[in-house]
């Protein structure tokens, strides 16, 4: 019986040694593929003129860090055939820069990026945002009934179908919190969102961001939260890829990630009480 019990204690010492063992897999590593943020957002009451893209790759699942493109060239054209250039304007950030975009309600844009002797274009109209009317804040929000609440609200556009975007900045969470919506069941009327969090005490600042955006960029965005567990039916289907509104002229089959979008965006800061 002795022997036994020092067998099951080896067994056991030895079966707990595995379980602290680190194991590194070795992953396939895909060709980098171009990933464009491209969001010229117009916030209302400025000019919009400055607007910024980014360009960058996929890496190897380990990576620690996010390889950026530059010597890319980059413009924007709209239905008149007017050009605004994107300029890297610091070599190695991959962050090109335009002081002059002129946005416009119901324009057409054109983004063409040209990376080596690769040419890819996406093709966006500029959508229309309505004004947030107002705030509120309750003190017995969320499914416990213990979290600060705020709900801002808006006028639906009638006679059209809208889709929206908006997006939580708080210092009580550690990045932002997005959520689209359209007004299909709610066409021409007050609509609201709201932001919720138990850690939310008087003086915390909340920025909110309502966007007017198309209805592929609605899909494309809901594809992207439910990847990322943004909320859904826990029992939906896996996501499919998503790969944006960016052609590749020269290769479609090396399509590049990210999006083009161009909106309107209606913004303020609320204040808990």
């Amino acid at each position: 019986m002795k022997n036994i019990r020092y067998i099951l204690l080896f067994l056991t010492a030895m079966l707990l040694t595995s379980c602290e063992e680190v194991v590194d897999v070795d992953l396939d590593t895909a060709a980098p593929r171009l990933v464009v943020e491209a969001s010229i957002d117009w916030v209302k009451g400025t000019a919009g003129n400055r607007q910024i893209i980014k360009l960058t790759t996929t890496t190897g699942y380990y990576s620690t860090e996010i390889p950026k493109v530059s010597g890319a060239t980059v413009f924007i054209t709209n239905s008149s055939n007017t050009v605004f250039d994107f300029i890297e304007q610091e070599a190695g950030t991959g962050e090109y820069k335009c002081e002059y975009f002129a946005p416009v309600l119901g324009e057409t844009y054109v983004l063409t990026v040209i990376n080596g002797d690769q040419t890819y274009t996406a093709t966006e109209t500029m959508t229309a945002v309505p004004d947030i009317t107002y705030t509120t804040q309750a003190n017995d929000g969320g499914f416990l009934g213990e979290d600060v609440e705020i709900r801002y609200y808006w006028n639906d556009f009638p006679d059209q179908s809208n889709y929206y975007l908006s997006r939580f900045d708080a210092a009580v969470i550690p990045t932002p919190e997005y959520d689209v919506g359209s007004d299909e069941f709610f066409e021409g009327n007050e609509m609201f969102e709201f932001f919720s969090d138990e850690d939310l005490k008087p003086g915390d600042t909340i920025s909110i961001k309502l966007y007017g955006i198309s209805e592929r960029y609605h899909d494309y965005m809901n594809i992207l939260l439910a990847a990322a567990g943004g909320g859904g039916n826990p029992f939906q289907s896996v996501p499919t890829a998503a790969t944006g509104n960016l052609i590749n002229q020269t290769n479609e089959s090396n399509y590049a990630l990210g999006y083009f979008r161009v909106c309107e965006v209606s913004a303020l800061q609320v204040t808990v009480q």
